[in-house]
């Protein structure tokens, strides 16, 4: 079963952090800035000189390996790199005042439909991504629901997608480390493209699956795919 957390009772790293800390984060974040791979962008990719760093370039390098990737996606479309993670928690966003992380209001492409700009600005604040212990979590930080799908939320031996909607202001485990272990599900039948065990879907304001109009993800206007490297 999903497990949803309120804000008055947050799960880790939440607990840890005060209100104020998770609302604005400090600015000064120079430790924990994430950095893209090297990875080949999208053509249509435009970004400033020195907008962003390579991960070669990166302090972060030096780590011994990343915890997982994120792709952002509009429609079927990849937008940019794949961004990876080496710190335990990272703050996706359109615009977050004083934040630091994936900001995908940086992202531009040259051509985009009216439903992905009207979804790009529902985005906000976005997520707060955190490795625990326990599990992969994700905070809905914006002002809009957030919709999600992974292995470990699906019913173990079902086929039928299952995607859950999180709230506002409301924290969800989207990878249950002891259950991927235990599982070994068939692919969903509502899957569009490969499969991934290991992947957690993310959708900003729009759902998809069995009980949406939109079928698949590739429907979604604005999502990402949390690539997990090696969980546990």
């Amino acid at each position: 079963h999903a497990v949803f957390c309120l804000p008055e009772s947050p799960p880790p790293p939440y607990s840890r952090l005060s209100p104020l800390l998770f609302l604005f984060p400090p600015t000064d974040l120079s430790d924990s800035t994430l950095s893209y791979t090297e990875t080949e962008a999208t053509n249509s990719l435009i970004t400033a000189p020195g907008e962003f760093s390579d991960a070669s370039m990166s302090p972060d390098a030096t780590k011994p390996s990343h915890w997982c990737s994120v792709a952002y996606w509009e429609h079927r479309t990849r937008v940019g790199r794949l961004y990876a993670v080496y710190d335990q928690a990272v703050s996706i966003f359109y615009d977050l005042p004083q934040g630091s992380g994936f900001c995908l209001g940086q992202l531009n492409l040259e051509q985009r439909s009216e439903s992905v700009r009207r979804t790009r600005s529902k985005i906000g604040f976005g997520i707060l991504l955190s490795k625990e212990p326990d599990g992969v979590w994700a905070y809905n930080r914006g002002e809009h629901p957030i919709f999600v799908n992974s292995p470990t939320l699906d019913v173990p031996g079902g086929r039928a997608l299952v995607v859950r909607k999180v709230p506002p202001g409301f924290s969800i485990k989207v990878f249950d480390f002891e259950r991927s272990g235990l599982q070994h599900a068939p692919e969903p039948e509502a899957a569009d493209g490969p499969y991934d065990p290991n992947s957690v879907r993310i959708s900003f304001a729009k759902g998809w699956g069995p009980c949406y109009s939109r079928q698949f993800i590739t429907s979604c206007p604005c999502w990402l795919e949390i690539l997990l490297n090696n969980p546990r």
